[in-house]
């Protein structure tokens, strides 16, 4: 499964959505993303699964990059 996870890279800042980013992980369960992303010095704001159609949409864009876990 594919999840899109939304963080800001200043984790002690209130998230404001202009500096909002994105990753993208290949990972069995969002527990797993987030115990990678742990030692990330990141202020993670959602995780979400990724739909066929959703994981198609994202893929047009330029940043879309999977790591995997």
């Amino acid at each position: 499964m594919v999840y899109k996870v939304l963080y800001q890279e200043l984790p002690e800042e209130v998230p404001v959505r202009e500096r909002t980013k994105s990753l993208y992980f290949e990972a069995e369960s969002e527990r797993q993303v987030r115990k990678e992303l742990a030692s990330r010095n990141i202020n993670i704001e959602f995780i979400q699964q990724l739909d066929e159609t959703h994981l198609e949409y994202e893929k047009q864009s330029p940043d879309y990059k999977v790591e995997s876990v």
